[in-house]
This record gives structure tokens, sequence and C-alpha cells, in this order.
């Protein structure tokens, strides 16, 4: 878990789902034991993964605490940069309660990130002006200029050499009110993130509107326009139309209305497959004439960043935007006050280091032995099988992400057991239709049956009822989604033993019957044995105990005898004695 990184996961509660695999722009996720890992050197911070987890466990990283810490420090002073679509965020609240809800939070002022913008779109209009030819890309969005940076590297040289809006303002306020002045960003991006770890004097942390709206109800606090006093206002000044670089073709708007740049064509791309597709096959040689090409990597710009209240459409947002913007036409677009400029470097990016030799290897594993194998269905998350092989030896993925290949190994494994099984097995359809059964199944019920099989194994479409006279009991689990169990069904001269049960409620259920014939004839055979040497048992136990009895009457006739005779003769002498003598 990388919780240093902007973006991590939580492991333990991934769902092996690998849509965020799918839907990464730059298979910047790394699969291992079913859990999807960021990998920071890869990754944009584009937030996309984070919008389309389904478990919500692409976690963005919180900074809110050590803000929290920082302000509460005596003597300490931090300011906000507020970006430009918080007027979306609090729909309907004025820019005097914001900053006085801002200040109970603890900020001593308030400033729009949109000054940094003006800033940076005055830098480059002064670079358009004497530009001649080539292509230009602009750096407002750190998701896109990190995507240039590792993925291409050839335009790396085509990015204009200017910091973002966002640090733009950053030196601003410290020109303003000091170099020891704390800023804090507020707004939709997570790639702000990583500007703040990597400007740190610059930018103390970036914070989302998310964590901003958690922080004030913490604080029982919230922007509330009655009571607001004019008082506070943003600082230095309100911005004028620094606003619209929010907004897919903002910044080229701000640029054009500070002078005329005829010979300069302004093109705006947003939303980062957009640009993919856009830049996959461009080199710079290919650019006639000079082009300024503005990206957004969110779909109409920073209006709709991964943090941002979704809820509100798009039109919305760009209408709220625009009312609190001027667009103010000169023919000389101001200079800027400040020094923003920045060089960028090609970075080196995960290498593919597996040959081809290594890719069929992969491949067969996954059986997949020849190109017709070869789907490229994406199930995996990756464009083609070839780059989910790559990503396998690379480490970062792993077969059970092949969708095929688990179907495939599931359905080999059923047929394995289905073969293997002594017992008739058949699976069905809420229709009565076969779906799949298994050889056992066809021999129990006649050589015409085994026949068709032979034909067509599975006998796959085959009418049950057609097959077998106790259909209806399939019929009635489907019904009822019971499952049911006979232990002896009387099928002409044998004796089934019956289980079937439900695998997809009232759609799909499933048979198993065992012949048990000869076994309830053995047993059978067993009871009558049985009872031949009970019976047999109880004939001799009887005459030993009728001869015990007569033995026992002899006995006890002699015994009588013998006792009364010796009795009688005692008796006897005692009365000739007589008493006394």
């Amino acid at each position: 878990m990388f919780e240093n990184y902007p973006i991590y996961t939580l492991e333990n509660d991934c769902q092996d789902c690998c849509r965020c695999v799918r839907r990464c722009p730059v298979k910047a996720i790394s699969v291992e034991n079913g859990s999807a890992r960021i990998i920071p050197g890869l990754c944009i911070a584009c937030g996309i993964c984070v919008e389309v987890c389904p478990a919500g466990v692409k976690t963005i990283r919180d900074d809110s605490g050590s803000v929290k810490e920082y302000l509460e420090i005596p003597h300490r002073s931090a300011y906000a940069s507020l970006a430009p679509s918080w007027v979306n965020e609090f729909p309907g609240i004025s820019e005097s309660a914001m900053v006085e809800a801002l200040s109970e939070l603890g900020f001593k002022g308030t400033s729009e990130t949109a000054l940094g913008a003006e800033q940076a779109g005055a830098a480059n209009a002064e670079m358009l002006r004497n530009l001649k030819t080539g292509l230009m890309i602009s750096t407002n969005c750190p998701s896109v200029v990190d995507y240039i940076e590792n993925y291409h590297h050839e335009l790396v040289e085509c990015l204009t050499p200017f910091q973002s809006p966002l640090l733009a303002h950053c030196r601003l306020l410290k020109n303003h009110l000091g170099q020891k002045a704390r800023v804090v960003h507020f707004g939709p991006c997570i790639s702000a993130k990583l500007e703040a770890d990597r400007y740190p004097d610059l930018l103390h942390a970036a914070l989302t509107f998310k964590d901003l709206k958690k922080w004030f109800h913490e604080k029982d606090i919230w922007p509330k326009n009655s009571g607001a006093s004019e008082k506070f206002s943003f600082l230095p000044q309100r911005s004028t139309n620094g606003a619209l670089y929010a907004m897919e073709g903002g910044m080229s708007r701000m640029i054009k209305n500070w002078g005329r740049f005829k010979n300069v064509n302004f093109v705006s791309i947003s939303g980062i497959y957009r640009i993919r597709e856009a830049l996959e096959t461009m080199r710079p040689e290919m650019i006639s004439g000079p082009v300024f090409l503005e990206c957004h990597a969110c779909p109409g710009g920073c209006i709709n960043g991964p943090c941002s209240d979704h809820s509100t459409p798009t039109i919305s947002r760009i209408t709220s935007l625009r009312e609190r913007t001027s667009d103010p036409i000169l023919t000389k677009g101001p200079s800027p006050d400040i020094h923003i400029e920045e060089t960028y470097r090609a970075k080196g990016t995960l290498k593919e280091n597996c040959n081809e030799t290594e890719i069929i290897e992969a491949l067969r594993k996954l059986g997949k032995s020849s190109p017709e194998d070869e789907l490229n269905c994406g199930g995996c998350g990756y464009d083609t099988c070839r780059d989910f092989a790559k990503a396998m030896i690379s480490g970062m993925a792993e077969p059970t992400m092949c969708v095929s290949w688990m179907r495939e190994k599931a359905r080999k494994k059923s047929n394995a057991l289905m073969r293997s099984m002594p017992s008739g097995v058949v699976i069905i359809d809420r229709e009565m239709k076969i779906i799949e059964c298994n050889r056992r199944f066809a021999e129990l019920f006649g050589e015409n049956i085994l026949q068709i099989y032979e034909a067509q194994p599975g006998l796959k479409g085959a009418d049950l009822s057609r097959i077998i006279s106790f259909s209806h009991l399939f019929k009635s689990v489907i019904e009822s989604d019971r499952d049911f169990r006979l232990d002896h069904f009387k099928y002409g001269e044998r004796l089934f033993e019956i289980v079937i049960f439900s695998i997809d409620p009232h759609e799909t259920v499933g048979g198993v019957i065992l012949d048990v014939t000869k076994r309830e004839m053995r047993r059978d055979e067993i009871a009558h044995q049985a009872n031949e040497v009970i019976n047999k048992n109880l004939t001799t136990v009887q005459e030993i105990a009728c001869m015990l009895g007569e033995h026992m009457a002899d006995t006890e006739i002699l015994l009588r005898s013998i006792a009364e005779g010796y009795g009688g003769e005692e008796k006897k002498t005692t009365i000739e004695k007589g008493p006394g003598e």
C-alpha cells in the first residue's frame, strides 16, 4: 500500500473486479493476490480509478490533518488558494461568505487560484506572439504534463515552459505576502497533491473540495450569505477572466481576449482518453504552422475534476463560472508579474523487459497457442492479449484476470467432474431444454439416447421431456426454487436415486440420477438371508429351551422326591425318641 502517494488502495477490501485496470488510461495498476495497487512511477493521478471503483477502495490521501495541526500553532499563518469551480461546489454562496467561512477555520486570508491562471495566460500570450511555427502544449493540467513526460518523450519539448496556474498563484501570493506565507489549495483535482509533494516550498498542501466540506461540518461551519461582511474579500484582488482556465478552451479564450493571434491555431482537447488518441500518432515535425494545444485530463476541464460534485450538469457549471468572469478585449495582453518558467524532462517509465519468446510462453499459459486464440476482448483490462502477457511478465498482472481463460478452466474442471461421476448428471433451463449432460446420463435411458449423445455430446438443446418420463420433477424445482430428493424412484424395472437442485433461481436446475437397482437388490438378499438366519436361530433357541424345560422338570421331580424322602425319615426318628429323652 502506497499511502504516501495521493491515491492508494485499501487492499483488504478490494473486490478483484479489475475495473480500475480496464479504465486506467496508462495501466498504472498492478494486480497481486487479487488486489489492485497503484504504481506511483506510472500513475498520472487523473483520478479515473477513484471514480470507477465500485467498492470505493481507491482512496485519496487526506492531507487535512497536517494543515489543521499547522493552524493550531500560534503565530503561524496560512492562506487559502481557492480553485474557480468552488462556485459549483457551493452554489449561491457569495465570495465574502466563503472567505469568512475559511477565516473561521483559521486561514488568515483567501485568494483565487484564477489569479495564477492570469499570470500563466499572460506568459503564454507573450510566447505565442513570437511563435512562428511548431506545436505548443499547455501545462495547465499536471496530469497531462505527467502523461507526456512519462509516455510521450518525443513531445516533451512541446510543453510550454511555464508552471501550472496553481504554482503560479503560489508564487504570486508569496511575492505579495512574503516568502514565509504558507499556501493551502482547495480544488477538485488529485494531481494538485503531486504538485504539493514536488514543490513543498511553494505549496504547503492540496486539499479537495470534499475535504473542505468535511472540515466545515466538523467545525459546524457553513458559508452563509446572511451576515457576511463585505470586508471579507479575495486578496490581493478579485480575478477578471482567470477562472476560465477551469473549463475546456478557457485558457485559449483568455489568451485570445488579450490580443490578436492571427497565425496561431488554438486547439482544445479534454479527457485523457481523447488526449491519448490525439497524441498517439502525433509528431512535432507534422505541425506546419504555430499551434497552441490546450489539454485537460478531465472531460470538460477542471469543473469536472474527480473530487468535484458531479450532481450538477456540466452546462450549469460552465454557466456559473462564466457569470463570475469578465472578458476584457485588449489590443495587447498584460505581461506576467512573476517568473513562472519551468523546464520539463522526459521521465523513465516501466520498461518491457520481455522478448517474443517470453510473450509466446505467457500466452501459452493462458491457453492461447495461436493468433486465433487471442480474443483481445479487454476483459482483463488490457487492450490486447499480448499487452496482458507483457503485464504478466512484468509482474503487474495475474492469469486469473483473463476472463476467457478462467471460463475455460472452469469448463474443463466441470467437464472432468461430470465425466468421472458414476451418476448421470444433467443441467436444464427454464424451457426444459438440456444445457449439458454427461455420458452416464445418456446411458441410463437407452441405446437411442446414447447414440444421439455420441453425435451431439452434451445433448445441448434437447427436450428433457422427450428423454425421461419424470421431467415434471425438474419443472417443479424450477417453479418452486426448492431442492428435491427421492431415494427410491421406480423407473421400469430399475430403481433410481434422484437429487434435483436449483443453480440459478427459476432459470437453471441440475439433476443427479443414480441407478441403485443392484444395490437395493443386494440389500433385499442380505435382508432375506438375515431373516433366514434369525428364523433358524429362533428355532434352535426354542428347541434348546424346550429341552432345557424337560430336563428342568425331570430334575425338579427327582430333587423333590429326594427331599421328601429325607424329610420323612427325619420326622420319624424324632417321634420315636419322645420328649424328655
